[in-house]
């Protein structure tokens, strides 16, 4: 696992967590949640790969 991808992590997280709380201040809570789940999504597209690699190891070494 590469330290990059735990700062791009953390960097979509400070970025959507920011918008949400600015998006909720302003009365506009379906756009904040509409960003916290547009975050979340992009997370998980970065993660995806990571994921792949985690399978392939794991059904290495139990020889599947």
């Amino acid at each position: 696992m590469d330290v990059s991808l735990i700062l791009r992590v953390a960097g979509v997280g400070i970025l959507v967590a920011v918008a949400a709380q600015i998006l909720s201040k302003i009365g506009r809570d379906e756009q904040a949640t509409l960003v916290t789940v547009a975050g979340l999504v992009v997370v998980f597209l970065m993660l995806i790969e990571e994921i792949g690699v985690l399978f392939d190891t794991v059904r290495a070494t139990f020889g599947f």
